[in-house]
């Protein structure tokens, strides 16, 4: 089974680290990094928006890197990846190109009407994904 966990850097995203890492030890796990791109980019400045997003990949594969120093990985099996574009739509075709079995993602927990206003990713991700997904609090 290949489990797929959401990492955005947050505290709720660490968790969902430590959920799969302590869940699914046994399991290769899959930490994916989605880099949001910037919206509207006109074609005079793709080479700099290419530039851009090589950095912000390098932070990205950084922080997994930062992730798991703090998580006792010995005996774990994982890999780090990184995507670009919108996290709800990255997450949910890695999964389906990449015979994903399971997805692990932490909740902000935003109720009421920020939830209703800003949706949540979790939520959109839990709806659209082809397999099981567990929010992580």
């Amino acid at each position: 089974m290949t489990v797929l966990v959401a990492y955005d850097g947050s505290a709720p995203a660490r968790k969902a680290v430590e959920y799969a890492f302590d869940a699914h030890a046994d399991e290769e796990i899959v930490l994916l990094r989605v880099v949001e791109a910037a919206d509207g980019s006109t074609e005079a400045g793709i080479n700099l928006l290419q530039e851009a997003l090589r950095d912000r990949e390098e932070k990205a594969a950084s922080e997994l890197a930062d992730a798991t120093a703090e998580i006792d990985t010995e005996d774990v099996e994982f890999r780090t990846e990184t995507a670009v574009g919108k996290p709800e739509r990255e997450v949910v075709s890695f999964a389906e190109e990449h015979d994903i079995d399971h997805i692990v993602i932490g909740s902000h927990g935003r109720e009421g009407v920020s939830r209703v206003l800003l949706g949540s990713v979790a939520e959109r991700i839990a709806r659209r994904a082809p397999v099981p997904v567990t929010i992580v609090r």
